[in-house]
């Protein structure tokens, strides 16, 4: 029987750094006695040297397209756009079946090709909950782009946020935020609601870590139903409560506005301002890594971050967290009848008879 092999692609998408597969889960996969192919990549934080003395094979960048046929290519973000047809089996995050902009042009490169997709967000368990997530580290660095945003803020600096890069490791984060912290004679109050969850507790972690006042607030604190007037008396306000129906607003204009509010950075971790579900009706666009920041209230100065790819910010951890998570999955990969991958590649066929 030959060998599952297994081809991680470089990401294309601009500034992504992080990987699905780290050093240390290809050589798990190597021991587990897969075939494990690395592209050469120019802007994944593990360069390539941290892969060199393992037993796998190095490409060059985009290869993928002329790999053997069998192998499985393995990405995160999206495939560059272009025409050819798709003849592998791929697993990334692929966007696709949401009807999102251009699904029609993807899936049908994939039914002229003969290959299939394994959408990473749509590998769950049993209980219908993705088995590998970025949660957690969206919620840490949302928290932490609030607390920079805040101390910028006492220095009256406009925009709080300006472009943003990526950092080495968490450790050179949270030494930037308390070396800020430290330049000022207060600190700042942070509510977390949906505190519980993944990206809450990141939040949550985040906070504790810089030995900040949280409140963590989940199902018990909020279901009464929003408005919630209480967000207006924290300094920042960290939203990570994923909505899938139609709820009371958490916050409105009408609140922000109230003289008392001492509130004066949010973050919505969640960022669905074009949903109909989107608890926060108070924004309309997402922001980004070049600019974080978007201003809602000019006086008793209020701004808002929603960039929908936050674990970018700390893309060492954010990768081994969910290589980590992901890694018992693939190495299933010798039998895809079972585990996550029949009802991945049931929903694969489904969308595609949609065409």
């Amino acid at each position: 029987m030959s060998k599952v092999h297994i081809w991680l692609r470089a990401e294309t998408k601009p500034d992504e750094q992080r990987t699905a597969l780290t050093p240390e889960g290809a050589q798990a996969l190597i021991k587990a006695g897969f075939k494990v192919t690395i592209e050469c990549s120019t802007q994944s934080i593990f360069q390539q040297d941290l892969y060199q003395g393992l037993a796998v094979e190095h490409a060059p960048e985009g290869s993928w397209v002329n790999a053997p046929k069998a192998a499985i290519i393995l990405g995160l973000k999206e495939l560059p756009e272009d025409t050819f047809e798709l003849i592998h089996q791929h697993i990334y995050f692929a966007h696709a079946y949401k009807e999102q902009s251009g699904w029609q042009n993807l899936l049908s490169r994939f039914k002229a090709g003969g290959g299939e997709l394994f959408d990473l967000e749509y590998l769950v368990d049993e209980q219908q909950r993705r088995i590998a997530a970025f949660g957690y580290w969206a919620g840490f660095a949302g928290a932490a782009l609030a607390v920079l945003a805040w101390t910028n803020q006492q220095k009256n600096i406009t925009p709080a946020l300006n472009e943003l890069s990526s950092y080495a490791n968490k450790q050179q984060l949270l030494n930037e935020l308390t070396q800020a912290l430290a330049q000022g004679e207060n600190k700042p109050t942070i509510l977390v609601m949906g505190a519980k969850g993944r990206s809450g507790s990141g939040a949550v972690d985040l906070a504790k870590a810089l030995s900040l006042d949280v409140i963590e607030w989940d199902l018990a604190e909020t279901k009464i139903g929003g408005p919630f007037v209480e967000i207006n008396q924290a300094n920042i306000f960290v939203n990570c409560v994923l909505i899938n129906r139609d709820l009371p607003p958490f916050i409105t204009d009408d609140i922000l506005d109230k003289e008392d509010r001492q509130l004066s950075v949010i973050v919505d971790v969640s960022c669905d301002p074009y949903g109909s579900y989107n608890p926060l009706p108070i924004y309309q666009q997402c922001t980004t890594f070049k600019t974080p920041c978007l201003l809602l209230k000019e006086q008793n100065k209020l701004e808002l971050i929603a960039i929908d790819h936050l674990p970018s910010l700390l893309p060492k951890e954010s990768s081994e967290d969910y290589c980590q998570q992901l890694l018992n999955h693939l190495l299933t990969l010798t039998d895809k009848t079972q585990g996550v991958w029949p009802q991945a590649i049931a929903l694969f066929n489904e969308k595609t008879k949609a065409l």
